[in-house]
């Protein structure tokens, strides 16, 4: 049984008739080609059963239609019925003025025309010196695309990319907005991702901005928003007015964020016990993980992701905050690609009360970290305050009269009067008073306190009576006859680390 298959192609300027020969039959074909009008309404027929279709038929698609050619593009011309001036003798290269140099016509501009508008140009040029001058223009070389990304990423700049013509003649991989974002070293935390500009030539000398929300395409997998790039595209990421602490943790999970092992610079300042600038990092490596000490040979090559650069992992790094921080009120002053400065205001105290994590916000280069003093702290809030993972893992206080073993003891945060005594040595029991001491406290506005506690070894943290120290507590031990304790206050505060400004607090308070 013969199959009829009727194929309707564009109206063309001739018809030619092929016979095409197969082991079930022939092929009768009607090619009419589209230069003439005189031949508008002509259509090709085909009456096939099995059959062999001529080569040239055969010709792969356009590997992109929206594909534009330029300077360093290396294509093939192939023109119907000019073998000779088709084929493999018929490469060349775009040159450097986006135009074409071909036998017999000569110089043709192809700048800004996609594959088969020029063939088209080319099948005009031709015309001329052929009858029938249907012209086919294969991109064997595609050139290397030209972007440019600007604003919040971290490495701004123009950025050539090759393209990817896999294996065969398939469809090339053009780069998207999210590749380009990688090569650019990722976005800041300042980015806005929802308006993202792009700024693309048109091939009439225009040009078109598109504006691209990859949120959306992170919360929804909208691919479309991952906008496929062209040569010449322009790319400007935006600086967000306002910091969402969520979406920004959010945004550093992404592929084109920045790189976290990466190091940066930031600055600490205020109530940390080591201001300064530090560089903070990071990092992805390969190791053992579980219980430090034991191994496991199940684990020895996993990969260990460690955190993101934060603000506790800063404070951390500057020594810990200080009893008095105010960790409601910490702010990350942060300066944008466009000069000015975003205020990032932090409250850890949620993520110590609540384990709000949004709290613990993400650092990039360049910012500084601001903790200020407060002027009221609750015992209970020192007490999380000191216990919490930013804090510092010991404390200092001064311990000096009548003990064991009198100067600076390092405790670990909220240990008691009771036993910050016992870690000097405890009571000297033939000098000293044991009834009561002094406890000499620096205040947040810098004056100083004095209070006098009984001591009870066996009464429990209390504030009243034995309450947590804070680091540089200065706990005082008498004795009786304390005339005889200015002679000798020299010697027994050699220990501690200066000398002469505890020996003034004392005599302040006439001890």
């Amino acid at each position: 049984m013969t199959t009829k298959r009727i194929l309707q192609v564009k109206p063309v300027a001739f018809t030619r008739l092929y016979q095409c020969s197969s082991a079930a039959g022939s092929v009768l074909l009607t090619w009419t080609m589209a230069a003439n009008p005189a031949y508008s309404a002509q259509r090709t027929t085909v009456h096939a059963s099995n059959f062999s279709v001529p080569a040239l038929l055969l010709a792969p698609a356009i590997l992109d239609e929206s594909y534009t050619l330029g300077a360093g593009d290396l294509v093939q011309v192939d023109i119907f019925d000019a073998p000779e001036y088709s084929g493999q003798n018929a490469r060349y290269q775009v040159l450097i003025d986006s135009t074409l140099n071909l036998p017999l016509v000569g110089s043709i501009s192809v700048k800004g025309l996609t594959l088969k508008q020029a063939g088209k140009l080319i099948t005009q040029k031709y015309l001329r010196f052929f009858q029938h001058p249907l012209t086919t223009i294969t991109l064997l070389t595609p050139r290397p695309l030209n972007i440019t990304l600007t604003g919040e990423v971290n490495r701004p700049g123009s950025f050539p990319i090759t393209l990817n013509q896999p294996g065969t003649t398939t469809s090339l991989t053009f780069p998207t907005l999210t590749s380009a974002l990688k090569l650019a070293g990722g976005i800041t935390q300042a980015a806005d991702v929802k308006s993202i500009q792009i700024s693309r030539a048109r091939g009439d000398g225009t040009s078109q901005t598109l504006t691209v929300n990859l949120w959306q395409f992170l919360q929804t997998g909208d691919r479309s928003q991952d906008l496929t790039l062209r040569d010449g595209d322009s790319i400007l990421i935006p600086t967000a007015t306002r910091i969402d602490l969520a979406e920004s943790a959010q945004l550093a999970e992404a592929n084109f964020a920045a790189d976290r092992s990466q190091p940066i610079t930031i600055a600490v300042v205020g109530e940390v016990f080591r201001p300064g600038s530090y560089v903070v990092t990071g990092n992805t490596r390969t190791g053992t993980a579980g219980v430090p000490g034991v191994s496991n040979q199940s684990n020895s090559d996993q990969t260990i992701k460690e955190p993101f650069p934060t603000v506790t992992r800063a404070i951390q790094i500057a020594g810990g905050i200080k009893p008095q921080a105010d960790i409601r009120r910490i702010q990350v002053h942060r300066l944008t690609r466009n000069g000015t400065e975003q205020v990032v205001d932090v409250n850890l105290l949620k993520l110590l009360k609540d384990g709000d994590l949004r709290q613990d916000t993400i650092l990039q280069a360049g910012d500084t970290i601001t903790i200020p003093t407060t002027t009221q702290l609750t015992p209970a809030e020192a007490s999380d305050l000191a216990s919490a993972s930013f804090s510092p893992d010991t404390i200092r206080v001064n311990v000096v009269g009548e003990v064991k073993q009198p100067g600076s003891v390092q405790v670990p945060p909220n240990t008691p009067l009771n036993q910050a005594l016992l870690a000097a040595g405890g009571f000297d029991q033939r000098r000293a008073n044991i009834k009561s001491v002094a406890l000499i406290r620096l205040n947040p506005d810098g004056t100083l306190t004095k209070r006098e506690l009984a001591i009870n070894f066996s009464q429990g943290i209390n504030d009243s009576t034995n309450p947590a120290m804070q680091n540089n507590d200065i706990i005082v031990v008498g004795r009786s006859g304390l005339t005889k304790f200015g002679d000798s206050v020299n010697s027994v505060l050699a220990p501690v680390g200066n000398v002469f400004s505890v020996f003034n607090i004392l005599r302040l308070f006439g001890l």
